[in-house]
């Protein structure tokens, strides 16, 4: 895998649904882009954050914090995911600051290589805050992408268009077809 090319089909979502999106599916199967550190490298770079290291330690608590956010997004939110998502909470903080522009927040970690973990554990947050029925999954049985609607209305069910819309309007079709 390429560290200057982005595999993945999706790309562009906030950044706790591009930790989601480091696995999707090609042609029936699995595609994992975070299977080593280079791939970790191509995620940090797609999200500019490519200040941090990209290395063991920095993969494993990504890792954490992807399967985390699965359990939440995919799952029931329960005690169990939730406490999940807080143990990479754990590792860092928002400190208050003040500057020339005025009041200000600074990231801080307990080990910068949980920082690409804990600012996506972070990013999942403010989009609950934000607009939590907008965060979904796509709507295509085959699909495993995530997106954040940002659809005047609302309403947009799949990843994209092009690609897993028009795949269930040719389903569709094919169906109707086949009934004539």
């Amino acid at each position: 895998m390429s560290a200057t090319r982005d595999p993945r089909p999706l790309t562009g979502e906030p950044l706790s649904l591009d930790l989601l999106n480091t696995r999707w599916m090609h042609e029936g199967a699995v595609r994992d882009l975070l299977v080593d550190v280079d791939g970790l490298a191509v995620w940090l770079a797609a999200n500019g954050l490519d200040h941090f290291a990209a290395d063991e330690a920095a993969l494993r608590h990504v890792l954490r914090a992807r399967d985390a956010l699965r359990a939440v997004v995919d799952g029931p939110l329960d005690a169990e995911s939730a406490g999940r998502v807080d143990a990479v909470l754990g590792h860092g903080r928002i400190r208050a600051t003040l500057t020339a522009e005025g009041p200000g927040e600074r990231a801080e970690f307990s080990d910068t290589s949980w920082g690409p973990a804990w600012l996506a554990a972070r990013d999942y947050l403010e989009l609950l805050s934000t607009a939590p029925d907008r965060v979904r999954a796509c709507a295509h049985e085959a699909c495993i992408l995530h997106f954040f609607d940002t659809s005047r209305n609302g309403t947009r069910r799949w990843c994209s268009m092009a690609v897993c819309g028009n795949r269930a309007k040719v389903s569709r079709h094919y169906a109707r077809a086949k009934e004539s």
